[in-house]
């Protein structure tokens, strides 16, 4: 008996099974309320709304566990989005193939997220400036030039494959959809697995030891803004595909969305503590909880609030576990 208790305490004791008997017992209160909760349409549309906060998580994972933040993801979804959504108008009005627009409208979309990941890195790694600030400032740039380009309105005309592409074709899952699930399952082997995810684990728990260690400390910090930069690009990409235009608004209140799904998760916004199992099922928790309030007729001003008590849960909980290894 009592090594069954210890079995159960145990597990209870993992963040990762703690988020997965959430999301459960969250699915079966939705369904209980409005059984239109469980069907694929339901499902598809709350995975269409984790893959890009996903996305942009799962990168914000890798800052913060080197011990830094990046509040310019939002931007920079949008930002890359509507620059993406420019070129793609013009090639199309242009008469361009929609196969060939849309290859060159995803390069221009990275292009603009490497841009703003390298400004992150070097103002971060060269003029010695705080995440914090850095990253506020691409923000706040990203942000302007985002109704500078568009005047504040959504840019459409571009290929009209776009949009069908999103439609699920894997379950519940679209054609995007089943890359974002590739990409943040080969991200995670990289966290977890390799040299990568090691250095940014042992810059983020003791950055003075890790360059004692001959780890390049500077440059592996730029590697992971840039990474969380693409990500983000990659967001708004997705959200283009998804809406079929590109929104200035695509990426707002994104950098939030991230953070709190990565504290959810189980990381420490200290540093050199997360995982990427976590964040992704942290992720899928906000998009439930937004989709489920929706569906039993709750106000949406109550999503904020039910997002900040779980933030507010999962930091108790990581407290409440840091005094129990202590």
């Amino acid at each position: 008996m009592n090594k069954v208790a210890s079995r159960v305490k145990s597990a209870f004791g993992n963040q990762q099974v703690l988020l997965l008997t959430v999301l459960v017992v969250m699915v079966a209160f939705f369904t209980s309320r409005n059984s239109v909760f469980f069907s694929n349409a339901v499902f598809g549309n709350i995975l269409s709304d984790w893959s890009p906060i996903v996305l942009i998580a799962i990168g914000e994972t890798f800052v913060i566990i080197s011990g830094g933040i990046d509040l310019s993801v939002g931007s920079t979804v949008g930002v890359s989005g509507v620059v993406g959504a420019i070129t793609m108008e013009g090639m199309t009005n242009h008469h361009q193939g929609q196969n060939l627009t849309l290859v060159v409208g995803l390069l221009v979309t990275l292009g603009v997220g490497l841009l703003v990941g390298i400004i992150n890195a070097l103002m971060i790694t060269k003029a010695k400036v705080v995440p914090f600030i850095a990253t506020l400032v691409t923000m706040g740039a990203g942000a302007g030039l985002s109704i500078v380009f568009t005047g504040g309105d959504p840019i459409g005309g571009g290929p009209a494959k776009a949009i069908s592409l999103s439609v699920p074709d894997f379950g519940p899952l679209s054609r995007p959809g089943l890359v974002v699930v590739i990409i943040i399952a080969a991200l995670g082997i990289v966290l977890h697995k390799a040299r990568f995810g090691r250095y940014t684990f042992a810059i983020g728990s003791n950055s003075f030891a890790a360059r004692a260690a001959g780890i390049n400390v500077n440059r592996h910090l730029a590697k992971v803004y840039i990474l969380s930069s693409l990500l983000a690009s990659c967001a708004g990409y997705y959200f283009y595909l998804r809406l079929g235009s590109g929104a200035p608004t695509s990426g707002q209140g994104g950098e939030l969305q991230a953070i709190a799904a990565v504290v959810i998760g189980g990381a420490a916004l200290s540093g050199g503590v997360g995982n990427f199992f976590g964040t992704a099922l942290g992720a899928l928790i906000l998009t439930t909880v937004t989709s489920g309030l929706i569906i039993i007729n709750v106000a949406a001003n109550w999503d904020q609030v039910a997002v900040a008590l779980l933030i507010a849960a999962a930091v108790l909980l990581q407290q409440y576990r840091n005094r129990v290894r202590k």
